[in-house]
């Protein structure tokens, strides 16, 4: 029995001579390790751009911190015919399509022509519903009513994007006549920027749905606007400054951004006009609900009460009342230069006697700016178009609801008729995307400042609430 154990115990010994000892793959002191890299594919740049977008959101999450996404968008606007409107371009339908159109802060609804449309819309983009697979027909009727003409046609949805933001069930017009002139190439519509109390189809505004539901980084949109209305050899179209949306370009401001909040239910971007001097006089202006402006990029011109208009011109020597197509005008001496101001309760904002001086009408009479304009219904008193918002970096705020104004930089005042081409299409890849809230249907004709006027005006193209005069 012992021999056998022993046989045993030797055998074990002779095959395995160092099961006691150290394993022999560990190396003695000062031996180097040779480490083998694996070989890897080449990463491609998408990979790279994959993993570096991964690394941070793991980093991120590991340490408790949080992403900040992207929610900031800018389109470049394009300048028409000397500062008689400002456009811009955003996207519809999948695959996405472009179209000019004016941005209005003045209004609420989103329409472009469409491709049934028989009039009023030539030599421009037409939307053709049969090429979006995701448009949606409402088979609702849409009938806009301007003093200068109507739009009419009827409601659809689709996908709508703008400088990197989207809408997948946007409510928009679908027009199908306009009045003759309302649409001038190459702009097929308009975007509006105002409320949804105010829209016409009901439906919440692009705007809105965006700021509403956290797209934006800052809940805010913001204007420059270029002049060109004082310039030489001016095309049709030249730079027209920029719309951003989600924060404020602090390179195209100086000083700080006076914010004034809307006085009542936002429907209009309104403020109280609380003062107004023109050559250094005041001007005693109404009060309260009277003293209502419009802050509207639609419109060309100032409109205000007659007894208001009347007495800023007789601080003007030689002005003499418009007739004919130039009534509810004022005529003065070109070679007076106007300085007007307004104040909204904050800072008083000058005009430049450039934008005050609308047109040369004669060898030595001008055509001034401001206008009479008797207002119906809900509308505000005043309405204060680019004339006035030229000369200012303005911004429109979503919560609280407010308007804010500061002073150009020399950056963006060295933008002013400087010629070159128009912008190109800047819709931009979507970086935020948020969907619209129920509406449309049961749309009453909107009117827009219930003021008859004619398409046009001693050859001068004018926009009054964002449609051409």
């Amino acid at each position: 029995m012992l021999s056998s154990l022993t046989l045993a115990l030797s055998c074990l010994l002779i095959i395995s001579p160092n099961t006691s000892a150290a394993p022999n793959s560990v190396p003695a002191a000062g031996q180097s390790i040779p480490l083998i890299r694996r070989t890897q594919p080449e990463r491609t740049v998408a990979d790279w751009e994959t993993w570096a977008k991964n690394e941070r959101e793991v980093l991120t999450a590991k340490y408790g911190g949080t992403m900040e996404k992207r929610s900031t968008g800018t389109n470049l606007l394009t300048n028409q015919n000397a500062d008689s409107s400002y456009f811009g371009t955003l996207a519809i339908g999948t695959p996405p399509v472009s179209f000019d159109v004016i941005l209005d802060t003045g209004s609420s609804d989103l329409w472009v022509a469409d491709q049934a449309c028989t009039t009023g819309c030539s030599r421009i983009q037409l939307f053709d519903d049969l090429s979006s697979s995701t448009f949606h027909n409402l088979s609702e009727p849409f009938n806009i009513q301007y003093g200068s003409g109507a739009a009419t046609g009827s409601l659809g949805q689709d996908v709508v994007q703008m400088a990197g933001f989207s809408v997948p069930n946007q409510i928009f017009g679908t027009v199908t006549q306009a009045t003759s002139g309302l649409l001038s190439p190459p702009v097929s519509g308009l975007l509006g920027l105002a409320w949804q109390s105010i829209a016409t189809s009901k439906a919440t505004p692009f705007w809105q749905t965006l700021a509403s539901s956290g797209a934006w980084s800052d809940p805010v949109m913001a204007f420059q606007l270029t002049r060109f209305v004082n310039g030489s050899n001016v095309n049709d179209q030249e730079p027209g400054g920029s719309f951003t949306m989600g924060f404020v370009n602090s390179s195209l401001y100086t000083g700080n951004i006076d914010y004034q909040s809307v006085p009542s239910t936002p429907s209009y971007w309104i403020l109280p006009m609380s003062s107004l001097s023109v050559q250094g006089s005041s001007i005693s202006i109404p009060s309260g609900s009277s003293s209502y402006s419009a802050i509207d990029t639609g419109t060309t011109l100032v409109g205000g009460p007659s007894s208001v208009i009347q007495n800023i011109f007789a601080q003007i020597p030689g002005s003499q009342p418009g007739t004919g197509n130039w009534q509810g005008y004022w005529t003065y001496p070109c070679t007076t230069a106007v300085n007007v101001a307004i104040s909204f309760g904050g800072p008083s904002w000058p005009i430049s006697p450039a934008d005050f001086q609308l047109t040369k009408i004669s060898s030595s009479q001008c055509v001034g700016a401001f206008f009479e304009l008797n207002t119906s219904g809900s509308a505000p008193n005043w309405i204060i178009g680019d004339t006035f918002l030229k000369n200012v970096y303005s911004v429109f705020r979503y919560n609280p609801a407010a308007v804010g104004f500061a002073a150009l930089s020399d950056t963006a005042l060295a933008m002013n008729g400087v010629n070159a081409p128009p912008p190109s299409a800047t819709i931009g890849s979507v970086s935020a995307s948020a969907t619209a809230g129920t509406g449309g249907g049961n749309n009453a004709a909107s009117h827009r400042w219930g003021v008859p006027w004619a398409p046009l005006v001693g050859g001068v193209s004018i926009v009054i609430g964002a449609m051409w005069m």
